[in-house]
């Protein structure tokens, strides 16, 4: 069973809050390392200061006995167990000076230093505790002889002790503080950062109810080639829907003429080979209407296709639709006049120009084609009453005159096969008052 993948917003939270988490505690522990080792270098400075006020304090007795006179250079060497401890030791003798801070404890100072030797080291004490403790080895000349000597001072080791405790815990309050701000300034970031996401998808959902047909607006530069290439996938669908939608106005409109041509038809010996004709032809439209559907536009590979015969054809056609009309058919064709076109194509755009002549024609109709300006010539003449508004009746579903049987759609067909090869179609009137309905193809 598949699990619902995390959402972006989640994924950047738990992400964020990873790197976050990592920062903080890498942040500390380089924080508390840092502190750790200022405190011991402070440490270090101060105990070498209180060794150098020790030595400049000393006295010795008559004997050579080291001592040093109150008050003690420090206030602290004279507070038991106050943390601060010091002593001096002669090297060939047994006597050594405490300081008072050491009574009742036994600090691990260093007994025989050589003159001119500076020791610093940590050492435990009995019970276990750290101390670290500094030492200097002196050459005594004060006094009825030279002695040696040696200076030791000695403290716990801040590291261990309650300041380090308090600074970690103000640390890593201070640290916690600062993780759930950040926390909370990511979270709302990322909010507006994904901001332009939400509203793509609430333009999706207008789209989805049909309020929009693209998404509009100024989008991110990461999201604008996401948007632009979805505005054109939406228009590809879009224009191939109506592309789907007019094929099959379109073909509803091509099979009208053979069924014509059937119901026409004589019932006699001559039926079944009617039949056969226009089911032919009713097959050959279908199939034509559905590539057109899939595809538009001019081939250049197409085969030379002879026009004349292909007319004549179509005359031969619409004399049987419009049997009871008795309309006279023309064509002054040039039998070797041969252009590179769909025979599908030049069937629907001959046969609706020809079609709509027949429906307004009052006794003629006369078809002409020529080579002209690199491209095909077609002009298609009635002497009908001619057409007033000429722009209008090549969009879709208009209509010249409500009485007049049809769809209106014709003209239109017409009009999208002309503008596919690069052409146009144009309805004018002719020397007689007629329509004279002219399509030139460019590129044939």
């Amino acid at each position: 069973m598949s699990r619902t993948p995390l959402s972006l917003r989640a994924r950047l939270l738990l992400v964020s809050a990873a790197i976050l988490l990592g920062f903080v505690v890498l942040t500390g522990a380089a924080l508390d390392r840092a502190f750790r080792a200022s405190a011991d270098a402070a440490q270090s400075l101060r105990l070498e200061a209180l060794l150098y006020l020790l030595m400049g304090a000393l006295e010795s007795g008559a004997d050579g006995t080291p001592s040093v006179p109150q008050p003690l250079p420090e206030a602290r060497l004279s507070v038991p167990g106050s943390g601060l401890y010091a002593a001096v030791t002669r090297n060939d003798r047994a006597q050594h000076w405490q300081s008072d801070s050491t009574l009742g404890l036994e600090i691990p100072f260093d007994r025989q230093v050589e003159p001119g030797a500076q020791r610093s080291a940590i050492r435990a004490a009995a019970d276990g505790t750290p101390y670290r403790v500094v030492s200097h080895g002196v050459r005594w000349a004060i006094g009825p002889s030279p002695s040696l000597l040696t200076f030791s001072v000695a403290a716990p080791i801040a590291a261990q002790g309650a300041e380090i405790g308090a600074y970690r815990r103000s640390l890593w309050s201070a640290l916690a503080v600062m993780a759930g701000l950040l926390l909370l300034t990511l979270v709302a970031v990322q909010r507006w950062g994904l901001r332009p996401l939400r509203g793509v998808a609430r333009q999706l959902a207008r789209m989805e109810s049909g309020e929009t047909r693209e998404l509009p607006g100024r989008h991110p530069a990461e999201l604008a080639p996401l948007v632009a290439n979805l505005n054109r996938l939406l228009a590809r669908e879009r224009t191939q829907l109506e592309r789907y939608r007019a094929a099959l106005g379109d073909l509803a409109h091509s099979l009208k003429t053979p069924l014509a041509v059937l119901r026409g038809a004589p019932r006699d010996e001559r039926l079944p080979a009617v039949v056969a004709e226009q089911a032919s032809r009713m097959e050959q439209i279908v199939n034509y209407q559905l590539q057109r559907a899939a595809t538009a536009g001019a081939s250049q590979s197409a085969a030379p296709l002879a026009l004349a015969p292909l007319i004549e054809r179509l005359i031969a056609t619409m004399q049987k639709v419009y049997v009871d009309r008795r309309l006279q058919f023309e064509h002054d064709v040039d039998a070797a006049l041969a252009v590179r076109i769909d025979e599908g194509d030049a069937m629907e755009l001959l046969g609706n120009l020809i079609d709509n002549a027949c429906k307004w024609a009052a006794r003629r109709v006369r078809v002409h084609a020529e080579r002209r300006g690199g491209g095909l010539w077609l002009e298609v003449d009635d002497d009908g009453p001619g057409i007033d508004e000429p722009a209008r009746l090549l969009r879709r579903g208009q209509r010249g005159d409500e009485r007049t049987p049809g769809h209106g759609i014709g003209l239109a067909i017409a009009q999208d096969i002309a503008l596919a090869y690069r052409g146009e179609l144009r309805i004018e009137r002719n020397d007689t008052g007629g329509a004279r309905l002219v399509a030139w193809l460019g590129q044939v």
